[in-house]
């Protein structure tokens, strides 16, 4: 029985990058043999062991055969004669099938680091076009390792796009499709991700609402780039600048969804578009099983980022609406997402990526004016009918103070 480190864990050491998690393949080994050793077996569908002190994964070395539509669709081989050369010819990329034996010594067969070196995301073998899910997991990578200068090789995105234009991506289950999708926000270049998948024809099937933004036009005097599916992805990637925050990042990329529906007699014009979006945020989240902060924030972001953007020609009573629409004196922390996604639509516009935006700090100083009043003492001086009305109109009088100071200085 023979123990290397694979995939990720070296890949990463070989860029220079933190390891977080390391994987193991165990060559000449029964199920029984791992039981037997005091590994807890994990996998289903094929073997897959947690070593029991470290509790990393110790996969048995095997081959698949396709035998069936989607990710699923395989038939497993781990028996002990499957040997490193043969289970590392079924993997991805060739940047994922190096391993390494217990003197540091590595074993690449596909020539990943060559490919490391080239920085290319290549395809091992042409039973890559077999697993629907490497599209993503591709998409994935390329936005992962974009700030290195990675990008996908021709033929690789030829097999990508061969999947694409079947049939394989609808046997996806939506679990997985999210986890895709969540881990890609939350890498150094999300944008490229969804790029990725629109140039393989992959966003059509699986983002339909993402997909019908392109070539759909906005008013140039407002949106220099013209196109709303190319606003998308620069308010996405302004949103990955502004933070890190997956929810936010999310809600930067589905709040223009709405002006994938308007009639194109009306186009470049969007009239409605920030309520006409929330029902395709909501469809979108339904079908991929989005946890709810998530759709919560995307729809909050549809809704309202007019208003945010509008901040400084609002009147207190005004300013104070939309700090009660937002909820954001129950959800402070929130409602600063909600201002990040805001402003990273702002700036996700030709030429105006550096823009001042100071609208969120006029809101957020509202909403600590707001926060100030002291709710309690109101309750001791007015009945119970006309205490909700006292203490809104104390939080307007306390917004239109601060901001009035403000304004003089």
């Amino acid at each position: 029985m023979k123990v290397y480190r694979v995939g990720g864990a070296v890949r990463d050491a070989l860029l220079g990058l933190p390891v977080k998690d390391t994987d193991w393949v165990v060559v000449g080994a029964r199920v029984t043999d791992m039981l037997d050793a005091g590994f807890q077996q994990v996998g289903r569908d094929f073997p897959v062991f947690l070593h029991p002190r470290s509790k990393e994964e110790y996969a048995l070395a095997r081959t698949e055969r396709k035998s069936g539509k989607g990710y699923a669709g395989f038939v497993v081989n781990a028996d002990p004669g499957v040997t490193l050369e043969e289970d590392l010819l079924r993997r991805d990329l060739t940047v994922n099938a190096i391993a390494q034996d217990a003197d540091g010594h590595y074993l690449d067969p596909c020539g990943g680091r060559a490919d490391i070196e080239a920085r290319v995301l290549r395809h091992v073998s042409p039973a890559f076009a077999e697993d629907p899910l490497r599209v993503l997991r591709v998409a994935r990578f390329a936005a992962r390792f974009a700030p290195l200068g990675f990008t996908i090789a021709g033929e690789t995105l030829g097999l990508m796009r061969e999947l694409s234009a079947g049939d394989e991506l609808l046997h996806l289950s939506p679990e997985r499709v999210w986890q895709e999708l969540q881990r890609a926000l939350d890498t150094a270049a999300p944008a490229v991700f969804f790029r990725v998948l629109r140039d393989c024809g992959a966003l059509a099937t699986l983002l339909p609402e993402l997909d019908a933004l392109f070539g759909v036009p906005q008013p140039e005097f407002f949106h220099p780039e013209i196109d709303t599916g190319v606003h998308m992805l620069m308010t996405l990637e302004q949103a990955a600048r502004l933070g890190s925050d997956a929810r936010m990042r999310f809600a930067a990329l589905v709040h223009d969804l709405g002006k994938g529906r308007t009639p194109r007699d009306l186009w470049p014009a969007h009239t409605g578009h920030e309520e006409g979006g929330v029902d395709l945020i909501e469809a979108l989240c339904l079908r991929l099983r989005v946890p709810t902060d998530f759709r919560e924030l995307g729809v909050l972001v549809s809704r309202f980022h007019t208003r945010c953007h509008k901040a400084l020609k609002q009147a207190p009573e005004q300013l104070f609406e939309t700090l009660e629409l937002c909820d954001a004196l129950r959800r402070p922390e929130r409602f600063a997402l909600f201002l990040q996604a805001c402003e990273a639509d702002a700036r996700g516009r030709t030429g105006l990526e550096t823009r001042a935006y100071p609208q969120p700090a006029r809101l957020l100083r509202a909403l600590q004016a707001a926060q100030q009043v002291d709710a309690a003492a109101l309750a001791s001086r007015y009945r119970k009918a006309e205490l909700g009305l006292a203490i809104r109109q104390a939080r307007i009088s306390a917004v239109s103070a601060v901001l009035a100071s403000q304004d003089r200085s």
